[in-house]
């Protein structure tokens, strides 16, 4: 029987693991990570201030800035005023910026389905029931 110690560390492997497969995946966009979560997050609300974008992300306020700048380099993300306070701007997905998330979303899921094809459906449900009751927890 395996170890908290262990389990742990089999969590850890597992992620790296997928988070790994993840960058080569990213690469024909020339995304990172952290570009990803963040055009992923921002395109959950028409529209989100950099600090609850950095909220969101657990990341600093100066970080999600500068992620922000680079997604909007590249026409990603735009930044608007935000209607209900004028001294506030938005953060929002371009139309390139949806186009762009929704393949990574359908590349990334696709690339997920594979890495994990080596499990039956069923442990496959198994594993994700208790990873959901061990997040929640």
């Amino acid at each position: 029987m395996p170890t908290d110690d262990d389990l742990g560390e089999l969590i850890v492997r597992a992620a790296r693991s997928l988070r790994g497969r993840w960058r080569a995946v990213l690469e024909p966009w020339d995304l990172s990570p952290h570009q990803v979560r963040a055009l992923m997050t921002a395109g959950r609300d028409d529209g989100l201030r950099l600090s609850g974008l950095a909220e969101r992300l657990h990341i600093a306020p100066r970080s999600a800035t500068e992620v922000v700048d680079g997604l909007a380099e590249r026409g990603l993300v735009e930044r608007v005023p935000d209607p209900t306070d004028r001294r506030a701007v938005l953060v929002r997905l371009t139309p390139e910026g949806t186009r762009v998330r929704d393949e990574v979303a359908a590349a990334r899921a696709a690339d997920a389905k594979a890495a994990l094809s080596r499990l039956p459906a069923d442990e496959r449900a198994e594993l994700a029931r208790l990873l959901r009751r061990f997040l929640d927890s």
